[in-house]
């Protein structure tokens, strides 16, 4: 366990970390509760394995029911239950997986030019939000992309804004959002960035992947965008939604349909 922690901490390449997720998964085997939480860290993340939050979820669980808070945390703030361990969790022949390196170029390469030109020609004082958004939104399913085009919108990449309507933060979370979704300080990124995803996830739900609807009602609720059936007259809402669309030009997304059911907006435009 000692040597895990010393190869996770010192080593910077891909195969060093492979090497401390292998000394994880025997650990864990053995029931070390910190090994648990130290792998599924890895796999959230996708340091030294493949990201898999599912396999993250299973060992926060595992973790944190044996009474592990960073664990518990860390469940909380990924909002997947899963029982799907590693194989290398409960086979000891088993080693994890490597990672795939991979140099295909997306054929919907032109769809984030524009989000694409505006994130490098950020300051390199405001870079470390992109990273950070990139491994927060792979736990909510949610294409970063939209979210960063969300963020250069509501506070132009700017932790401590705040609006005339008491909006906080990078991602704007009025105090209401912010307690819905547990957000105790909407000036931390992390936490901040937390809240927006989870209602993010929650709108492209509730609008079954339209991502229209889902960012008008992200600027101005749900409930105004339910009740003018689309968005709002608002000038602040059709200005705010024709930008992040510019930056973002997918106008659906993958969503879990299990969170919550369809908005009746949604069975007017079938």
């Amino acid at each position: 366990m000692e040597q895990a922690v010393k190869l996770e901490l010192t080593v910077e390449d891909s195969n060093g970390m492979w090497q401390a997720a292998a000394l994880y998964c025997e650990a864990s085997r053995l029931g070390s509760t910190e090994a648990q939480y130290r792998l599924g860290v890895l796999y959230a993340f996708g340091r030294g394995v493949p990201s898999n939050p599912a396999y993250a979820a299973a060992l926060f669980s595992m973790a944190a029911q044996q009474g592990h808070l960073q664990a518990s945390d860390m469940l909380e703030t990924l909002q997947l239950h899963s029982s799907e361990l590693p194989v290398c969790v409960s086979d000891s022949l088993a080693l994890p997986e490597r990672p795939q390196v991979t140099t295909t170029v997306s054929v919907d390469a032109a769809h984030y030019a524009n989000i694409d030109h505006r994130l490098a020609a950020l300051p390199e004082s405001k870079r470390w939000i992109i990273d950070l958004v990139s491994k927060l939104a792979a736990w909510y399913l949610i294409d970063p992309k939209l979210v960063l085009s969300i963020i250069d919108t509501e506070s132009n990449f700017n932790v401590l804004a705040k609006s005339s309507k008491s909006a906080q933060g990078l991602m704007q979370l009025i105090p209401s959002t912010a307690e819905r979704f547990n957000v105790r300080n909407a000036y931390n990124a992390t936490q901040n960035i937390k809240g927006g995803l989870a209602y993010l996830r929650w709108l492209l739900s509730y609008y079954r992947g339209n991502v229209t609807l889902a960012v008008a009602a992200y600027n101005a609720g749900e409930g105004n965008v339910d009740k003018y059936k689309g968005i709002t007259p608002f000038k602040e809402t059709r200005m705010y939604v024709k930008k992040v669309m510019a930056l973002y030009k997918f106008t659906t997304h993958p969503f879990d349909e299990t969170l919550t059911s369809a908005s009746p907006l949604i069975a007017r435009l079938k």
